[in-house]
């Protein structure tokens, strides 16, 4: 017999204020939902202040302020009941949301598991209503005089159920979850002007004025706001995953717009809590989204740090369903992974578009006190754009695999240029190798000193990432296969991902007992050992846990056939390398996003030997 049953009690049905307790705690979980439903509902009324005073988190007490429409006084006591809306009244309504609030469940909720006071004038009325609530139940009603909205408190949260009020988190970790709400939403409707108090002081503001920016300096502060980089207009037309589903003259295409702020690589941080997604000014979380901002960022950031982001999407209500969760913070997409490849896109863009300005605005900086214009005031921009010679081979395929300290022999002629593309570096004169690990130039009006390594796993990572994105990687079959012999959790994964290390080049077939050959490899990897790149593919679907992400696999390639420090290189071999990173789309970084090279300008050098 279960231990659940009971066989002293019958089947019954629940009395509405246990059903109302129990429903309250799939949409308020702590002091921050309250805060969340209230300040939604003050947005659906077309409010354009918002005042919000917490008193120890929201344990003691949340007072929520507006201008808003306000409440009709013959519908004060309706809007506290279970399910009652003025937001939709039929399933055609619920098909198209349109406002935050729709479910009809907070006040509700929120009521019966706090103490509430709500004061609400409507719109054109000549007197407000002040209605009391203890556990949903009116205690007290009465007409006052009031402006135009609605203040409502919310006092002794979860005093009637204790087992609640034991599991909330410290005041300073409740005042924090609450802080990051009304940022969010400030930041989503800078038109409103919200004020936050917690214990009486002020500890957020924002002006109303309609300007995102001003926002971003009241949240991040001026230095923050000023490396923030707007997303331009972004827009899909997105194919409908479900459109076969639908009637032949129905349209199954929508519009898909993607606007808002990114960091630049050198703003990130320790988890991915500075990413905020929006859906129709709808603040939701999406782990997909989420992930689309951080793989823009591949191999611009270090190894485990995250970006800033605020993205805002908008898109025809039809096509989002809201309707997921009680707390309405998540939502499901009618285009499938259409939005995904949109948000990708247009962070990616955002930065690729702004590198060239960041780094020479880094170089022209060099001096950092102004005692020398650096490069930039020295030459014109026009010397080095495009500079470089002839467009060098990605791949330097010739440079030796191995870890061997015998240094390098040989050169090989610089093949026939496919096309000239403009670099984002200037001319380079190679001046020799220190440590057979980094490589010294001569620039504009100062040296740069080239970590061979990353720059070498930069332009390997272009060129096969040009060449998967294209589902066209370039390999070369061996001659004799090469066996391997794998773990047995990575043999179960390289046979389950088969097809997609395929895809970037490391083909391969079953060999016996978790061993396998490999007969085939990227092109750009022809003289790797084969078995390291099967192994190192391996380990990146192991680390991975699951979640494949091909540019991962890029990657693992790219590192294993890079050069290492402390190989020699030859003049020539030097040269073809600064040739093939003036060529890359990003050669700022690597694939870790740590830096390719350091400047010194002129004017750094002659402070170092004190002739300035």
């Amino acid at each position: 017999m279960p231990l659940w049953y009971n066989w002293g009690m019958k089947i019954q049905q629940l009395s509405d204020q246990l059903a109302s307790q129990i429903a309250a705690g799939e949409v308020v979980e702590r002091p921050s939902s309250v805060v969340k439903e209230l300040v939604e509902n003050a947005i659906d009324a077309g409010a354009t202040s918002i005042n919000i005073d917490v008193r120890q988190g929201g344990r003691e007490s949340i007072q929520i302020a507006d201008n808003g429409m306000g409440i009709a006084t013959e519908e004060i006591e309706t809007a506290f009941l279970r399910h009652a809306t003025s937001k939709l009244s039929s399933i055609e309504d619920l098909n198209a949301i349109r406002t935050l609030g729709f479910r009809g469940e907070a006040l509700a909720a929120i009521s019966a598991v706090s103490q509430v006071t709500i004061v609400s004038r409507a719109e054109g009325a000549d007197a407000g209503t002040r209605l009391v609530l203890e556990a949903g139940v009116v205690v007290n009603r009465e007409r006052v005089g009031a402006p135009q909205g609605t203040v409502i408190v919310v006092e002794n949260l979860f005093y009637n159920v204790p087992a609640r009020l034991k599991f909330l988190k410290t005041a300073a970790t409740e005042k924090r979850l609450i802080d990051e709400f009304v940022t969010r939403y400030a930041l989503a409707y800078p038109q409103i002007r919200f004020r936050l108090t917690h214990n009486g002081r002020i500890t957020f503001q924002s002006s109303g004025s309609g300007q995102v920016r001003d926002v971003l300096v009241a949240i991040y502060g001026p230095e923050i706001a000023r490396q923030l980089l707007e997303i331009g207009d972004q827009r899909l037309e997105a194919e409908s995953e479900s459109s076969s589903l639908q009637s032949p003259a129905s349209d199954s295409r929508s519009s898909i717009q993607v606007t808002g702020f990114v960091g630049s690589p050198g703003v990130h941080f320790a988890n991915r809590g500075q990413i905020t997604l929006f859906v129709n000014g709808r603040w939701i979380k999406d782990t997909q989204l989420t992930y689309a901002v951080i793989q823009a960022y591949h191999t611009l950031l270090p190894s485990g740090r995250y970006p800033l982001g605020l993205i805002f999407m908008q898109l025809p209500p039809e096509d989002v369903d809201v309707n997921v969760h009680p707390t309405k913070t998540e939502v499901r997409f009618r285009q499938g992974k259409a939005p995904f490849g949109t948000v990708q896109r247009a962070v990616r863009q955002t930065l690729v578009a702004d590198a060239p300005t960041r780094q020479m605005s880094a170089w022209a900086l060099g001096s950092n006190d102004g005692d020398s214009p650096g490069w930039m005031g020295a030459l014109n921009p026009e010397a080095f754009i495009g500079g470089g010679g002839e467009q060098a081979d990605l791949a330097l395929s010739w440079l030796d695999e191995t870890d061997s300290q015998d240094g390098m022999d040989g050169t090989l002629p610089l093949p026939e240029p496919e096309g000239e593309t403009e670099s984002q570096l200037p001319i380079m004169r190679v001046v020799g190798q220190v440590g057979a690990s980094y490589i010294i130039t001569e620039g504009p009006e100062g040296m740069f000193l080239i970590d061979q390594q990353a720059a070498h796993q930069r332009a390997l990572f272009e060129q096969l990432q040009t060449e998967w994105a294209a589902d066209n990687v370039t390999v070369q079959t061996l001659s004799t296969g090469t066996a391997v012999t794998l773990s047995e959790t990575q043999a179960k994964l390289v046979e389950q991902f088969q097809e997609a290390v395929a895809r970037v080049g490391v083909q391969f077939e079953a060999f016996g007992p978790n061993t396998f050959m490999v007969r085939a490899v990227p092109k750009i990897a022809a003289s790797a050992d084969p078995a390291r790149l099967l192994i190192s593919v391996a380990t990146e679907l192991e680390q991975s846990k699951g979640v494949v992400e091909e540019a991962g696999l890029v990657t693992a390639v790219c590192q294993t056939i890079s050069l290492r420090p402390g190989q020699s290189l030859t003049l020539a071999q030097m040269e073809q390398l600064i040739r093939n990173l003036e060529k890359c789309a990003d050669p700022f970084t690597d694939l870790h996003g740590k830096p390719t090279f350091i400047y010194l300008s002129v004017a750094q050098l002659a402070r170092e030997f004190g002739r300035i």
